[in-house]
């Protein structure tokens, strides 16, 4: 999302390094091209000037225009000043007090409230939180979204409720209570109401949510913004909460290719927490925002923890110490690297987990990181049209074989035989490490003593 921001941000500090020292003249210069940056990324015009103006106030400072390294310094305190921005910290669902604690979920039509819904069901009853979830279809005008969340309820699997709000008639208010009810009872500690949404804000909309609110008494209600409106949910932002009043902000289709403006712009303007982002269509796709991680991705900075905790949750832990044995007993098969390669893939895109590393991103520039993406995916096309005897033992993978397998993943022999001299190769590496550690890898790649 914030690619083309990261690019102009990077310029920036380019030619600040380029001058050898920071004066009053090249911030007032560089600082023109920020402002013009998060004008171009959709960030709304006062938060763009309210930052351009902090930042000059603590660059001008003399601990910076004495530093040694100017442009680290300016680096710094636009990172600092993003973060602010931002919301500084994290923000988190308050599930505190007697259960079921009730999350009110508000939006315009096609923001993707139903599909937060179920996404939120995932989280809270996910390995960290273990928390039932109950989801409550509210928009009454809409038969198909009713139906929508009970099938995501289905999704989410055991230990997720949904109520069977009718597909016609009915009054928002009294399913509301009798849902919240039904949870009480049934044991569920968190209530996730879908209400209903327009087009548009109007009054009648307001005034229902209003007394859905007033009824089920929310621990938080939370806002979902599609965030390729860009200033658009800024502004959508603010009319509910002035019309109902919001404690958080959900921020969908981050993967997309918007600019940035409401990621950047709704705290400073409603000064409401953003608390998850959406990054994809699979119901494990929503992250919690970091305000300071983001902040250092758009920077270039990587983002670590995020890279940690990603593969934290796509590698077991039993497995991964299977996996080592192994490896140490050179029993590393093709089978074992199709699950390595399917777990690296539950974490991201290539350029993703790129974007998170340190140094990274500039590297990486100019890459067709689409390609390497789609590179996984033929690899493991060729090891899914392998017999289990094949991926069990590569060795027997003669002539003949790899013809049927190139056939069968709509590769090339070639393609095929390339891959398994890399496959080849990494077993000794592996086995290197695992053995012998550093040195052991020097030895292989023939740099031993």
């Amino acid at each position: 999302m914030f690619d083309a921001l990261s690019d102009r941000l990077e310029g920036v500090f380019r030619k600040i390094r380029g001058t050898g020292r920071i004066t009053e003249a090249n911030v007032e210069e560089a600082l023109r091209d920020v402002r013009m940056a998060l004008l171009e990324a959709d960030v709304n015009f006062q938060v763009a000037k309210d930052f351009v103006d902090r930042v000059k106030a603590k660059a001008m400072g003399q601990e910076v225009l004495r530093a040694l390294s100017p442009d680290q310094q300016l680096v710094k305190i636009v990172h600092e000043e993003l973060t602010a921005t931002m919301g500084g910290a994290a923000g988190k669902l308050d599930l505190s007090g007697e259960p079921p604690a009730v999350l009110m979920l508000v939006g315009l039509q096609g923001s993707g409230k139903t599909t937060t819904a179920g996404k939120l069901a995932t989280l809270l009853l996910g390995e960290q939180r273990r928390r039932r979830p109950f989801l409550v279809p509210l928009d009454l005008a809409r038969p198909a979204a009713i139906q929508q969340l009970k099938t995501l309820a289905a999704q989410v699997g055991d230990g997720c409720g949904v109520y069977d709000t009718p597909t016609s008639g009915g009054d928002p208010v009294a399913i509301a209570k009798a849902a919240i009810e039904q949870a009480r009872v049934g044991g569920y500690e968190a209530v996730i109401l879908d209400t209903a949404g327009r087009l548009a804000i109007d009054e009648d909309l307001m005034a229902e949510l209003r007394r859905v609110r007033d009824a089920a008494k929310p621990r938080q209600t939370i806002f979902v913004a599609d965030a390729m409106t860009g200033q658009d949910a800024v502004a959508v932002a603010t009319g509910f909460r002035d019309g109902i009043g919001i404690d958080g902000i959900v921020l969908t289709k981050m993967e997309g290719d918007a600019r940035g403006g409401a990621a950047l712009s709704i705290h400073a303007v409603t000064g409401k927490p953003i608390l998850f982002t959406g990054v994809g269509e699979k119901l494990s796709a929503l992250e919690v925002f970091h305000p300071e991680r983001v902040s250092s991705r758009i920077l270039g900075m990587g983002d670590v923890m995020s890279l940690i905790e990603k593969a934290e949750a796509a590698y077991d832990a039993k497995q991964a110490e299977a996996l080592q044995k192994k490896l140490r007993k050179d029993e590393f098969t093709l089978e074992d690297f199709r699950d390595q390669l399917r777990a690296v893939k539950k974490m991201g895109s290539v350029a993703d987990l790129m974007g998170m590393i340190p140094g990274m991103k500039k590297l990486a520039r100019g890459q067709d990181m689409a390609g390497a993406d789609q590179e996984l995916a033929r690899i493991e096309a060729i090891i899914n049209s392998m017999t289990r005897q094949e991926r069990r033992d590569h060795l027997i993978l003669n002539a003949s074989r790899r013809k049927r397998i190139a056939t069968g993943s709509g590769t090339s022999v070639a393609e095929v035989n390339r891959f398994l001299k890399q496959y080849g190769q990494a077993r000794k590496v592996m086995k290197s490490l695992t053995r012998g550690g550093p040195r052991g890898l020097l030895a292989q790649l023939g740099m031993g003593r």
